[in-house]
C-alpha cells in the first residue's frame, strides 16, 4: 500500500507539471518533469557544490531530445534554495559541475567508459538506453507503454555518496550490477 501511495504521491507531482506544459505530453516532456523532480528526491555531499549558492546543474550527455523542454521545465524553479540551470555536453571531459546528468540513447556505445568516467563523482547519473541501471547508471528510465517506468541502481547511487529519498524508490524497481 505504501509503495502504491508513493507512486501515486510522484505520479501526480509528474502529471501536475506536464500539465502546465500542455497536453498532451511527449515522453521527453514527461522525461523532463522526471529530472526536474529528482532534484527534490536526492541529497548531494557538501562537496557536490562549489559554493552555497551554486545552482543544481541538469546535464544532457550527447544528443539532447529534450529540445527547450528542459529548460522549459526548469525555468524559475528552486530546490533547497538552490536555482537549476541546464547544460549540454558533448563529451563526459567536458562535466564540470552538474549534479544530475541525462546520458542519451546517442552514447550506447560509450556507456561503460562514462560510467567508468564518472565513478566517484556525486552526479546523478540518468538514462533511457536500455540496461542502463545494469551499467552502473543510478536510474534508467523505462517506456512500458504510455508510462514511464523507474530503475534504481542504489548501489551505483551511494557509492558517489548521493542518498536517495525513499519517496523516489518506492515506486522503482530496485537493480543491481548486470541486472536489466
Amino acid at each position: 500500500m505504501r509503495r502504491l501511495l508513493a507512486y501515486l504521491a510522484l505520479s501526480i507531482m509528474v502529471s501536475t507539471q506536464c500539465a502546465a506544459l500542455a497536453a498532451p505530453a511527449s515522453e521527453y516532456q514527461v522525461k523532463a518533469v522526471f529530472l526536474f523532480n529528482f532534484s527534490q528526491f536526492v541529497s548531494w555531499p557538501a562537496g557536490a557544490f562549489p559554493t552555497a549558492a551554486s545552482p543544481i546543474v541538469i546535464g544532457v550527455l550527447g544528443e539532447d531530445p529534450f529540445g527547450g523542454q528542459l529548460d522549459a521545465v526548469v525555468a524559475g524553479e528552486r530546490v533547497g534554495g538552490r536555482p537549476l540551470l541546464v547544460r549540454r555536453y558533448r563529451d563526459v571531459s567536458q562535466i564540470g559541475n552538474c549534479q544530475i546528468l541525462f546520458i542519451d540513447r546517442s552514447e550506447t556505445a560509450k556507456l561503460r567508459d562514462i560510467v567508468r568516467a564518472l565513478q566517484g563523482r556525486s552526479i546523478l547519473t540518468v538514462s533511457d538506453i536500455d540496461g542502463a541501471a545494469g551499467s552502473g547508471v543510478m536510474i534508467d528510465l523505462v517506456l512500458v507503454g504510455d508510462h514511464i517506468h523507474m530503475r534504481i541502481n542504489v548501489a551505483a547511487a551511494r557509492a558517489s555518496g548521493l542518498v536517495l529519498s525513499s519517496q523516489l524508490l518506492r515506486p522503482a524497481q530496485i537493480v543491481g550490477p548486470g541486472e536489466g
